[in-house]
């Protein structure tokens, strides 16, 4: 049986710095949100906005990290599964707390629509754009199972035509009646087909979504000439909780993430507002921050040529985003009472169908490289730019 190794601390070195290079992002995290709470409270909005977004950021960097652990230990695909399903909740709880100022500024309801498409946006041209360049510029070229990106482009598809029905019904003279119907039926078929893809995921066919061996090639190379790292304990105290302590570390992260949340919310708007920050500008920046953490896993995963990882949460929090927080927010809206409509805007749909088109050329033949990446963060950057303006 081999000995468990520890990392031992340098003699030159105090421990409280081994702390905050391993603790760096709850520290700031929490220190952040406890700010914008008292700036919140005196009445400089600017100010809470700003600490309440690093505190957010922060948090949920931490979230990805511990739900990281976790994911390691369920390996593919329920590793990817894991990591996209904890950002979502991030995602869902902000855009739920910013959805509830519509009772105070309806214009808000807009902006969380802009939010729920931005979010699929942002993870399939920065997330995977800044990976696959990344990673193509470390390895030339990175191979993935490329059953992945056919499944999960198909999933998108389908589901970016479903969010068509209400935005066409809305060309119509049906009523707000008639699109509040349609949304909730197009949010309940989500839903079931969400379910679907789960079972699909982790039941039928999981070696759609585990790497090839093409793709394990310079892992294998590079494992040839390291020593044994798998048993090493690197102090960090999340990875000594079991699976249950994870998940509740996981919960607890979330409800402080909410408290800066309410407070982003609340002083948030009144900033777009007063800089004139249009509402599609506005969704691209809640989504740039609620996805920030998955955009900094993708990044070391490319890097150690883990590109189906890659892959697998670029695609799969795109999936999640629409198949799950598009019910979840509708049936909250609900019962807050608050008018939630599916009738995204043009450029909404547009962008959404041809990013859908553009991953799928990226991914369709099982292989990246940097040129790939760039394209992604063209297309992202004039969306921006058009979302600015719109």
């Amino acid at each position: 049986m081999s000995e468990e190794t520890t990392i031992q601390e340098s003699p030159t070195q105090p421990k409280w710095q081994y702390w905050l290079e391993d603790y760096w992002d709850i520290i700031l995290g929490v220190i952040a949100i406890i700010f914008a709470i008292v700036l919140h409270q005196s009445g400089n909005g600017y100010m809470a906005t700003l600490f309440a977004a690093l505190g957010i950021a922060c948090l949920s960097l931490t979230v990805s990290e511990v739900a990281e652990i976790l994911s390691e230990r369920l390996q593919e695909p329920y590793g990817s599964l894991v990591l996209t399903f904890s950002a979502v909740i991030v995602e869902i709880v902000l855009l739920y707390i910013i959805l509830l100022e519509a009772v105070h500024s309806p214009e808000v309801v807009e902006t969380v629509k802009g939010g729920i498409i931005s979010a699929v946006i942002v993870d399939m041209n920065v997330l995977l754009g800044l990976a696959v360049f990344v990673g193509g510029l470390a390895f030339t070229e990175q191979q993935h199972n490329k059953e992945t990106s056919s499944a999960y482009t198909t999933i998108l598809m389908v589901t970016a035509i479903a969010l068509l029905v209400p935005s066409l019904l809305d060309q119509t003279e049906h009523g707000d009646d008639v699109l509040r119907e349609a949304s909730m039926l197009i949010g309940g078929l989500l839903m079931f087909f969400y379910v679907i893809i789960v079972i699909f995921q982790t039941r039928t066919h999981t070696h759609f979504f585990q790497a090839t061996a093409r793709s394990r090639i310079f892992r294998i190379k590079r494992k040839m000439n390291e020593t044994d790292v798998e048993n090493v304990d690197t102090g960090y105290i999340f990875e000594k909780f079991n699976n249950l302590g994870i998940f509740l570390m996981i919960f607890i992260l979330i409800g402080v993430i909410a408290l800066g949340a309410e407070v982003f919310a609340s002083d948030g708007i009144k900033m777009a507002r007063d800089f004139g920050i249009s509402t599609g500008l506005a969704g691209l920046i809640i989504a740039i921050i609620s996805v920030f953490p998955e955009i900094f896993t993708a990044i070391k995963a490319a890097k150690n040529d883990q590109i189906q990882r890659v892959v697998n949460i670029a695609m799969g929090a795109s999936t999640v985003s629409i198949l799950l927080t598009v019910p979840v927010l509708l049936f909250l809206a609900y019962l807050s009472d608050i008018n939630l409509l599916l009738d995204f805007n043009p450029l909404q749909v547009g962008a959404l169908l041809l990013t859908i088109i553009l991953a799928w050329k990226t991914t369709d033949e099982g292989h990246t490289n940097y040129f790939e990446g760039v394209s992604h963060l063209m297309f992202f950057v004039s969306y921006a730019i058009i979302a600015a303006y719109y």
